[in-house]
């Protein structure tokens, strides 16, 4: 067996049993690292430890750190009513607030899952309310998280850029996040437009309005956090009761903004000045921020540390150190041989990108980004077709499956539907997600590689 074949085998022994069993992929990235890396390919442990991605990981806790602190002090819950209010509660725009609320939390770094499970059960409570589709405001939500999620400070974009960075490829952070962001955009008209979106133009919220008996069927009273779902998402999310009936005047009144939530914002001001005009690290930058937070409002940030997405930290770390005992063994560079020799680049690109679009319905879109792209490295460098149209398919293939039911988004959409009957429901999203899977890849690769054009 050639040397180079092995850590690719145990690549896809790390994919089938993270998929198969509730472990995460970091932690057998890591033993993969260590067993393939010192029996196999004959390296010694400092050789595989600085594989580890120390600045990425720096960032992952900088940026999640700051976004529990956010997420603690209502800072969140301010900017979703200052969106509701901005559309006047015209019942139309609400999905399309909710697409925009979600895509500008992962954008200044709020992972897609923390992103989804903050504004999910918001959005399908609004969905109850107003009677609308809802497979219309899930799928909104979720690809609203793809849209924002690929922002030069978001996670990501940071992984993506770091991957491409490494490998001396062409790269262009704007070109991959503005390309996520008008396919996501343009699958959220899609939606609109066929699941009923047209029947809420003209709308309002005040032509739906609860009487208070109702709103105390859904209320507990305290104004607190109100478990919700039915635990197949295993998350426990926050109530959106105080939300979404802000918009009804006067049934609850208008919160003042706390000294904690603007100083919040500001600081959301300044990482993106500072990491994108200054171009300072941003996982320095925002563990700064997030330290004057909390020197400045140590209650807020009880807490914030345990919030820290710990699980996805460990994912990046065992992944990547294990795709640098990858490139160590010339696996890479076996793999674009091998493609070399199919003497049909296009056709290799449309098939990396449904591998990972297909794979990352299962998995985990993070280390799917993480494995594909220095996969793709050869493919890249020959020059036969564009790196960043090829970088930005493979992104947004191996994102825009995340409305599977299977992964963290869409079971967190499934948990958090309310009054609809949750078997049909889950046939629905089940049926989107494999729509999107058969189709969403080749469109991507016919708008961004094809072409040639980036």
């Amino acid at each position: 067996m050639p040397l180079e074949l092995i850590p690719i085998l145990a690549l896809i022994a790390m994919f089938a049993a993270a998929t198969l069993l509730p472990i995460n992929m970091g932690t057998l990235g890591f033993v993969a690292a260590f067993l393939v890396g010192t029996l196999a390919v004959g390296m010694n442990t400092d050789d595989i430890i600085a594989g580890f991605p120390s600045e990425l990981f720096l960032t992952l806790v900088g940026v999640t750190y700051l976004f529990a602190i956010a997420q603690n002090n209502g800072t969140v819950d301010l900017m979703v009513r200052g969106a509701v209010r901005m559309v006047r509660g015209r019942v139309a725009f609400i999905p399309w607030v909710m697409f925009g609320i979600t895509g500008v939390l992962t954008a200044l770094g709020a992972l897609g899952p923390a992103a989804v499970a903050i504004i999910a059960p918001i959005a399908l409570n609004f969905a109850r309310r107003y009677k609308i589709n809802a497979l219309l405001m899930g799928m909104m939500v979720i690809h609203g998280a793809q849209a924002g999620g690929f922002s030069p400070i978001s996670i990501y974009g940071v992984t993506v850029n770091n991957i491409v960075a490494k490998a001396d490829l062409v790269n262009s952070p704007v070109a991959l996040f503005l390309g996520s962001l008008f396919f996501n955009a343009a699958i959220g008209v899609a939606l609109f437009a066929f699941l009923g979106g047209r029947s809420l133009i003209g709308r309002t919220v005040h032509d739906d309005i609860e009487t208070p008996e109702d709103i105390n069927e859904t209320a507990d009273g305290s104004g607190g956090p109100t478990p919700s779902g039915d635990g197949r998402g295993g998350t426990t999310t926050m109530s959106s009761t105080r939300v979404e009936t802000e918009v009804d005047a006067p049934l609850l009144p208008t919160k003042s903004v706390t000294y904690d939530q603007v100083l919040t914002i500001i600081g959301l001001v300044a990482l993106a000045v500072f990491s994108l005009i200054l171009d300072l690290d941003i996982g320095f930058v925002s563990m700064t921020v997030a330290a004057v937070l909390a020197l400045a409002s140590p209650k807020a940030q009880k807490g914030a540390v345990s919030q820290i997405s710990w699980s996805t930290v460990l994912l990046i770390g065992g992944v990547l150190t294990f795709v640098g005992v990858l490139q160590e063994a010339g696996s890479v560079e076996w793999v674009g041989n091998g493609v070399a020799r199919l003497g049909m680049p296009l056709l290799v690109a449309l098939l990396l990108c449904y591998l990972g679009g297909i794979v990352s319905a299962f998995a985990s879109s993070t280390a799917i980004l993480g494995a594909t792209i220095p996969l793709a490295v050869p493919l890249l460098l020959a020059g036969e077709v564009s790196p960043i149209g090829v970088v930005v398919a493979l992104a947004i293939s191996s994102t825009i499956v995340d409305v599977s039911p299977f992964s963290t988004n869409g079971a967190l959409v499934l948990a958090n539907a309310h009054d609809v009957d949750r078997d049909k429901f889950y046939k629905q999203i089940l049926k989107y997600s494999a729509l999107v899977v058969a189709i969403g890849p080749l469109i991507a690769w016919a708008a961004l590689v094809l072409p040639g054009w980036l």
